[in-house]
């Protein structure tokens, strides 16, 4: 039996229109928002809640966290709200719960003056440098963990983690499949690029995000029980889990945010797909930052060999890797959640062409901005 959870990133522009960073907003700002929310009790058994309580609901302000050296938490510099949902068995169950979290968000924030935006990497803002600089309490929390030591690239990307785990597979396994979806990631990455812009203007590719990321940062963590179970590599793979529910959990953190929540769906079902499969060989304990890289500018435009990878194009790899889905899920209905994917594929076009064509058209990012999300109300209800 199959288990899914999402966790997605919410940007907004404020109500003078501008986009809602830790260059220009406060943790009390979104706090106002989070604090409207409701509160389910009993999901502290599926969601972590965490040291410093600022995860207790669905909702929470996704930021960095400021400490005295004192070891107490004294700030939290936001970058956004970030919704996740409750432990699912099915795919549409998951998808249906975060539409209502996430327009439930929006009525609250829209009281405050905010509104959400699709981005996965800030259009403005290259780098977030601490201020004032890291404490000695805080340089040592950091050490401990690779992904703790890039929270410079974390504070400017946003991007969804979409969790997948599967009944009593054993954790070998486990670990082999988030292998699977590291070494394939560069080439399904592109089905979500949607972060086309960089200080300000258009950047010469279609995922900034990834281009800066993933290498840095893991394409896919498995959460694993015990010490010895874990993988020593950089980025990680493997982490402990830190609650029962997170045990056997793999999360993948590759793709680009998607206002078009039914096209989580459809990654799920990639996913799920790729998990079944028994045909796909390719395996990778860290991500290859460099056919990232390439991915991240060309897309699925890039129909050469890749020499970097020795492999088919990424189109082509992509078009295989896709087909390796649709046949292991076979008669699962699940399969059908697969066409979107099989469109973009054939068209080329990633949302990053839509957002590129809106700014050519509008010629500025706030109003590109203004143009997303209008459509998920029609594509989740199926309206």
């Amino acid at each position: 039996m199959f288990y899914f959870g999402i966790e997605h990133e919410v940007a907004f522009l404020n109500q003078e229109g501008k986009f809602a960073d830790f260059s220009c907003t406060k943790f009390a700002e979104f706090n106002q928002i989070i604090e409207q929310l409701p509160i389910y009790p009993n999901d502290s058994s599926q969601l972590r809640v965490g040291d410093a309580g600022i995860r207790k609901k669905r909702w929470y302000i996704e930021g960095f966290e400021r400490f005295a050296d004192s070891g107490k938490l004294i700030d939290c510099v936001p970058k956004g709200i970030e919704i996740r949902t409750i432990i699912h068995s099915d795919i549409q169950s998951t998808i249906s719960e975060l539409s209502e979290s996430f327009h439930l968000l929006c009525d609250v924030a829209a009281q405050f003056g905010f509104s959400p935006v699709l981005v996965s990497f800030n259009p403005y803002h290259t780098v977030y440098e601490p201020d004032p600089p890291l404490t000695d309490y805080e340089i040592r929390q950091l050490q401990t963990d690779p992904e703790e030591q890039t929270v410079n690239i974390h504070m400017v990307t946003y991007g969804p983690d979409l969790n997948i785990s599967v009944a009593d597979l054993p954790i070998e396994r486990v670990i082999d499949i988030g292998r699977k979806l590291t070494y394939y990631s560069p080439y399904i990455v592109p089905l979500s690029y949607s972060s086309p812009f960089y200080k300000g203007e258009l950047w010469q590719g279609l995922s900034v995000r990834t281009f800066i990321r993933t290498g840095k940062r893991p394409a896919t963590l498995v959460f694993v029980e015990k010490q010895e179970q874990l993988i020593k590599s950089v980025p990680s793979l493997t982490k402990i889990a830190r609650i029962p529910a997170e045990v056997g959990r793999i999360e993948f953190k590759a793709f680009d945010s998607c206002d078009d929540f039914s096209m989580y769906a459809a990654l799920l079902a990639l996913l799920k797909g790729l998990i079944l499969d028994q045909s796909l060989m390719g395996r990778a304990t860290v991500p290859d930052a460099a056919l990232h890289q390439l991915s991240a500018q060309q897309g699925f435009d890039n129909e050469e060999i890749c020499a970097i990878s020795e492999a088919c194009s990424l189109r082509e790899t992509a078009s295989q890797v896709l087909q390796a889905a649709e046949a292991a899920l076979g008669d699962d209905p699940d399969v059908h959640l697969l066409a979107p994917l099989k469109i973009l594929l054939q068209t080329q076009r990633t949302p990053a062409h839509e957002l590129i064509e809106a700014f050519k058209r509008v010629g500025t990012i706030p109003q590109v901005l203004k143009q997303t999300y209008l459509r998920e109300d029609v594509l989740i209800t199926g309206n």
